[in-house]
């Protein structure tokens, strides 16, 4: 039993330690509790650190999804896969297990509108912030605007600076907005940076062969096209319209030609 609670004190103490550095305190303080702490004291001091350590990291993990800014909050256990058709060198396990970050991969989702392209980017988006990972994300046109405002401020390069910082950068909505010359230019810089730094997931109802209508220039299209793709893995979302299937018009019998 000597050995036994010997072993124990040990685990706590090493428990003690990880937590009140994770708590920012001293390694002079943290000796301290350490060495003369015992028995319900280090029990008690124990307890009150790995709550505090938790409390904080909760908050941390909070903070992170707060400044993704996804417009809403979704979780993966609502997603529905059985539309999706995955790449064949990836699983829906290691998708989930968000290996396409850690290797600096970016993900295309491509499908019709109400396939569940905004919702899986959220839906990854939001387990990469519970990993601790740093994510944004954007429309396609929020981030032409954003981009627009930061170079009539002055402020361009801190402004993409803060996108170097980042490990998943989520473009929704490529497709929708057509851009002009200048914001071209800026969305290729964004993807130009992002390039063997950090991953991306765009999603997109339009084929590649039609970026061009996006950008309003083949060769820039077929640059950004060459940098997403190069480490770049395309999941089918299918031709189902997840919106309409669920709306409660649908259930009345309405179609598309009626108002």
């Amino acid at each position: 039993m000597a050995y036994i609670s010997a072993g124990r004190r040990i685990e706590q103490a090493s428990r003690i330690r990880e937590n009140m550095r994770k708590c920012c305190l001293s390694n002079a303080l943290i000796d301290y509790c350490v060495s003369n702490a015992a028995g319900k004291t280090a029990d008690f001091i124990d307890r009150a650190f790995m709550d505090e350590a938790e409390r904080r990291e909760a908050t941390r993990k909070a903070n992170i999804i707060k400044n993704a800014g996804f417009p809403v909050l979704k979780s993966i256990d609502d997603f529905d896969f059985s539309e999706v058709r995955l790449p064949p060198d990836m699983d829906r396990n290691e998708l989930l297990a968000l290996s396409f970050i850690k290797n600096r991969h970016s993900l295309i989702m491509y499908g019709v509108c109400g396939s569940g392209k905004t919702m899986l980017s959220i839906c990854l988006g939001m387990l990469a912030c519970q990993a601790g990972y740093r994510v944004r994300f954007y429309t396609l046109s929020q981030l032409s605007m954003r981009l627009k405002e930061a170079k009539d401020d002055g402020r361009l390069e801190n402004f993409l600076q803060n996108f170097r910082k980042l490990d998943l950068l989520i473009i929704d909505e490529w497709g929708y907005t057509q851009l002009d010359r200048e914001s071209s230019g800026f969305l290729f810089q964004v993807i130009a940076d992002s390039y063997e730094q950090k991953s991306l997931i765009v999603t997109t109802n339009l084929p590649f062969s039609e970026w061009g209508k996006i950008v309003t220039d083949e060769q820039l299209a077929a640059a950004i096209i060459d940098r997403i793709v190069h480490y770049g893995h395309s999941l089918d979302m299918g031709t189902k319209d997840w919106r309409l299937a669920s709306s409660p018009m649908n259930r009345q019998g309405f179609t598309e030609t009626k108002p």
